[in-house]
This record gives structure tokens, sequence and C-alpha cells, in this order.
């Protein structure tokens, strides 16, 4: 019987914790469930993709300066025509597979600044050589929002209808998409992708205040704010900066951390402001360092979507500087709606007064997420069998119960 072959698409292996997160949940449930498919990605960055996981991997972009602004007509001319040997290369990779799956990811939103000839064209190329080639393009619990900016929007929204199946991670991904005419009635909704990885023990609070980790992003706003995006970030940085030096003045370790390469300026910028041995930072490689430096502290904030989850997952309290109805959205499933700050307006006495109120029910939220954190397993496990049941030749179907990290 010929092994199913498995692709894995995406902006894999280029420095977001996030991306590489879901996708490691992924490939957890092929190992598991189809032990024998032979798996291999199309990526943002192959080399870092194959290093960790094991798989071979393919450049998404045929043209390397793919993400570096053109200004010269030679850059220009190279980037147009990367669009069209783009076409034919992910035609080609496509038409080697039964399957591909697009693990999670914000893939169907713009919250973050994006434009459409880039990741949501590539997307495009994928579902529509899928549905001509007949090879199944599965988007598996991804995100998605409304989006105002016209080219972008079309381009979500086809790729959405040609892919052969879809499911999402959380009910705001699922309503955005029919509100840009999508037809959703078979789509569902499950917890994001990481909650099925592992989690190491939270540490029980010592009963004094402890380790506070603060989970900082090179934020500047969303797609619609790019002529306000300098305001945005410095506000958010000149926020998180006195928020900091408030609680070292009260004696608190801080630990900062990042889940993107580019937040490295936004710590050096926040150690150069408070300048104090109390405040230490790292450089987490992947969601489960990020997990290990959460679970022993005593209180998270954070901005970034996933390490909101990886706070969540351990079960430490978090407060989430929310830059988009996502964050609220999973800060609300987990049940800690209450504990959201806008991340565009950072007020460090707001901040504060709502970080002091979740340190106060610690205890009680702690309990909340063991029991979130149990429903989101089981619920995974069901994405899992439903995606096999979906997306898999049915000769190459495991039993149901051979999946059992997620539960």
């Amino acid at each position: 019987m010929t092994p199913v072959r498995v692709g894995v698409f995406g902006l894999l292996g280029s420095g977001n914790l996030g991306n590489d997160g879901s996708l490691e949940a992924v490939l957890g449930y092929l190992r598991a469930e189809h032990p024998k498919a032979v798996v291999d990605a199309l990526c943002g960055g192959p080399e870092a993709v194959t290093a960790r996981f094991g798989i071979p991997a393919t450049r998404l972009h045929w043209y390397r300066g793919e993400y570096r602004t053109a200004s010269r007509a030679g850059a220009i001319a190279a980037k147009g025509l990367g669009k069209l040997v783009d076409a034919v290369r992910t035609a080609a990779w496509v038409r080697r597979h039964d399957v591909v799956i697009v693990p999670g990811m914000g893939v169907l939103e713009a919250t973050l600044p994006l434009r459409p000839w880039g990741f949501p064209y590539s997307l495009f190329l994928l579902c529509a050589s899928g549905r001509l080639l007949r090879t199944r393009v599965a988007l598996v619990g991804v995100g998605a929002d409304r989006i105002s900016d016209r080219p972008t929007r079309a381009l979500v929204r086809w790729s959405a209808r040609l892919a052969a199946y879809r499911s999402y991670r959380d009910t705001l991904s699922r309503d955005a998409m029919r509100a840009m005419g999508v037809d959703t009635s078979r789509d569902e909704v499950y917890p994001d992708l990481a909650f099925s990885l592992p989690a190491p023990p939270a540490s029980t609070p010592s009963g004094s205040p402890g380790t506070v980790c603060v989970g900082v992003m090179d934020f500047h706003g969303g797609n619609d704010d790019r002529a306000r995006a300098d305001e945005i970030y410095r506000r958010y940085l000149d926020g998180t900066i006195r928020f900091v030096r408030t609680l070292v003045e009260e004696g608190r370790p801080i630990r900062l951390l990042t889940g993107d390469r580019c937040d490295g300026a936004v710590v050096d910028a926040i150690l150069d402001a408070v300048d104090s041995p109390l405040v230490t930072a790292a450089e987490p490689a992947s969601l489960a360092d990020l997990m290990k430096e959460m679970a022993a502290a005593d209180t998270v904030v954070a901005v970034r979507y996933h390490n909101l989850i990886c706070a969540l997952k351990t079960g430490t309290p978090v407060l989430a500087l929310s830059y988009a109805a996502k964050s609220d959205a999973l800060m609300d499933r987990m049940g800690l709606g209450a504990f959201c700050h806008p991340a565009r307006e950072v007020d460090a006495d707001r901040l504060l007064e709502r970080f002091r109120a979740l340190e106060k029910r610690s205890a009680e939220l702690r309990r909340t997420l063991t029991e979130r954190n149990q429903a989101a397993g089981q619920q995974l496990a069901d994405q899992f069998a439903a995606l096999t049941a979906a997306a898999f030749p049915a000769t190459d179907h495991a039993p149901a119960h051979a999946h059992r990290e997620a539960r």
C-alpha cells in the first residue's frame, strides 16, 4: 500500500514560535495517527524546519527578497517574476501530495500589517492548486478576522472557498469567514492546536510575591493602523516600561520573553530604560521553552497570541495586552475574559490595577484553567479524528484511540 503523502504549508521556520508550535502539534498528530505518512513542507524557513523537525522542506518563495521592500527597478521586476514562478512551483509541489495541511496560524486574518501579494497570494495559489489537481487542502484550526482591504479580503475568501476542509480556533474566526461570504455550515470550531502540546507542571506559588513573566512584541498595530504605527508602538512601549518599573520598585523579579525574532528590540529598550538586576530576559526557541518559563512564574502579562496560550496551557494566571479580538475570545473561552487590556492604548495605571486584581484571584483562576485545559485536550482529540475522516484516504485511517497526546 502506497504511503499517504502529506505536505504542511505556511510561514513555518521563520522565527515565529506560535507558527512552529502549530506545526509541532500537527506533526505529533501525524506521527500518532498516520505513522507511515511521508511528510514534507513548503515554508518560509526550510532549513530551520528540517533541522528542528526532521522533515524535508522547500522554500515558499522563489525570490529570496520577498519580504524586503523593493525600491529599485531590478528588485521590483524580480518580485513580479517571483509571483509567476511561485505559481508554477506551488502547483508542482501540491501535485506530489495526497493531502496538504495548513497547521493553525492566523492565515485568514490581517490583524498585523499584511500585503495582499504576500502570504494571502501564496495561500490562494495553494488552495487553487489543490482544487485543480485534486489534492485535499485542509485549513486546520486556523484564525480569521474581518478584512477591510478589498484585494486581501478577496484572496482570503477564495482561499477558504477552495479548501477541502476548514476548522477554526474560535467562533470569532468562523463568524468572520461567514461575514466575508464563505459557507461555514460544515465548519467546526476547536481550541488552538497548541493546546495539544505537552506542558510542564505548574509551579506551586510560595505565598510571597514571585516572578512576573512579561511577553513583549514589536507591536505597531494592524493593517488599518499604518498611518499611526509609530504612535502605537511608542505608547505600547512607554506603558510597558512604566508597568515593569513599578513592579521592580516593589521588589518583583521580571522575566522578559519574546515570541518572534523581531521582538528583541523591545526587550533591549525595556532593559535600557529599567536598569535593575531584577529584570532579566530570555529568548525561547520554542513554545516548550516559553511554557517552562511561564510555568515557573506567579503571573504572566503578554501580548502575542501564542504567549497567551502558553500561559493558559500551564495554568498560570495571565493578563492579556490584547491587539485583536482573537485574544479577547481566547481569554473569555479560558475563563479569564475580565483580564484584558488594549495593546494600542497601554495605560500603566489601569494595567497595574488589572494586574493586582488578577493576582488576588490567582488560586481560583488556576483551578479554572485546570478544568478548561482538560476540556480543550478532549476537543482537540475530536478535531484530529475529524481531520482524518475528512481529508485522508480511507485506507490510511488509524484507530481513533491512537492519538493520545491531546487526551
